[in-house]
């Protein structure tokens, strides 16, 4: 089995998000989603809402990227731990869940800009059969060590959401409707989320 891991805050989940987990599938051509919640180092500052809240929201992407006939489930395995969490600790233990299976893991450009600063890296790329990119087409080139290019895969994906955009109109006022799946934005507004 093929299986894809996308990690993130999901703070709150987006269309970015969706159309990234849907993309994927079409073209790497994967059985299972496994969304994993994170408690990211680099993102403890600026989360907004707790855990169990972020932890819905995902399962509502999920819910949404399976009316598509995708096979997605949330891990919140990153969350149990109560500590800040690391991808490469994310992909040893969906290695001991998986161990036969082909494990690919999906990044934006952003995140992937940031892998030097990640926990192990260097064990990382040995924990992933692939590792995609979803990157701006926009963008310049992005330069990689002779070890890892034929580990990584490129996508050129454009996406302007942000959560921390959301985040943003959401507090003052404004409808993010359009921007994030209807029963992502539902819970948001029924439990008056970044006000």
């Amino acid at each position: 089995m093929h299986l894809a891991v996308f990690g993130g805050t999901f703070d709150p989940p987006h269309n970015g998000h969706l159309a990234l987990c849907l993309f994927a599938r079409e073209l790497l051509e994967i059985d299972k989603i496994i969304i994993s919640v994170s408690n990211n180092p680099f993102k403890l500052h600026g989360r907004q809402v707790v855990d169990r809240h972020r932890k819905r929201m995902a399962e509502l992407l999920s819910f949404e990227i399976n009316l598509t006939g995708a096979d997605s489930e949330v891990s919140g395995w990153e969350l149990i731990k109560r500590h800040p969490s690391y991808t490469v600790d994310l992909m040893r233990h969906l290695h001991r869940c998986y161990p036969s299976d082909r494990l690919t893991l999906l990044l934006g450009e952003d995140s992937f800009r940031e892998l030097p600063l990640w926990k192990e890296p260097e064990i990382l790329f040995s924990l992933c059969d692939d590792i995609v990119v979803f990157r701006r087409a926009s963008e310049a080139e992005i330069t990689l060590t002779s070890d890892t290019k034929e580990s990584i895969k490129f996508i050129d994906f454009a996406c302007e959401i942000s959560s921390t955009e959301l985040r943003k109109l959401v507090s003052a006022g404004q409808s993010i409707s359009l921007l994030t799946p209807h029963s992502v934005n539902r819970y948001i507004t029924e439990h008056a989320l970044y006000r």
